[in-house]
């Protein structure tokens, strides 16, 4: 099943339920990627395109998440973080900080990286390996604790 068609299943089960919240984040995933999908003329979306869409939007409603509460609006924070939660389910697990700081110390001992300068190759070859199973975020953070060590 492709993730529009897991949305859309989604969509009627939560109609159905009245579950305004969730069909408010499940028509905001659908509507991306029917975005998505007639872009360039496009006929299809790829898993890898489905997982940055997701990524991004879940990216997306964390930040607007903060800059709510940041102004007290805690009922809008809520909200999107909601929404947030709902998104992450279509995603696949994310991996651990131990497991990731594991696969980072390989890539960093592969690419020869020796300080915070080299940083960019080993983000760039980490990125496309740990594509959907960490945040890029979470990534970086760790290259830059790893290299600065060195």
């Amino acid at each position: 099943m492709t993730l529009e068609e897991q949305i859309n299943a989604d969509i009627k089960t939560a109609m159905l339920a009245r579950e305004k919240e969730k069909l408010e984040a499940l028509r905001a995933i659908k509507s991306a990627v029917l975005l998505e999908k007639t872009k360039d003329g496009a006929s299809g979306i790829t898993r890898d395109a489905e997982l940055k869409l997701l990524q991004r939007l879940v990216k997306q409603r964390k930040e607007a998440a903060e800059v709510y509460a940041s102004q007290n609006r805690a009922e809008l924070a809520d909200s999107e973080i909601f929404q947030a939660n709902i998104i992450e389910k279509y995603l696949p697990a994310q991996m651990g900080n131990d497991e990731l700081v594991d696969i980072l110390k390989k890539i960093i001992a592969e690419t020869g990286a020796s300080s915070v300068k080299d940083m960019g190759k080993v983000m760039g070859i980490a990125a496309k390996q740990l594509a959907g199973k960490a945040d890029n975020k979470a990534i970086s953070d760790n290259i830059k604790k790893l290299l600065s060590v060195n």
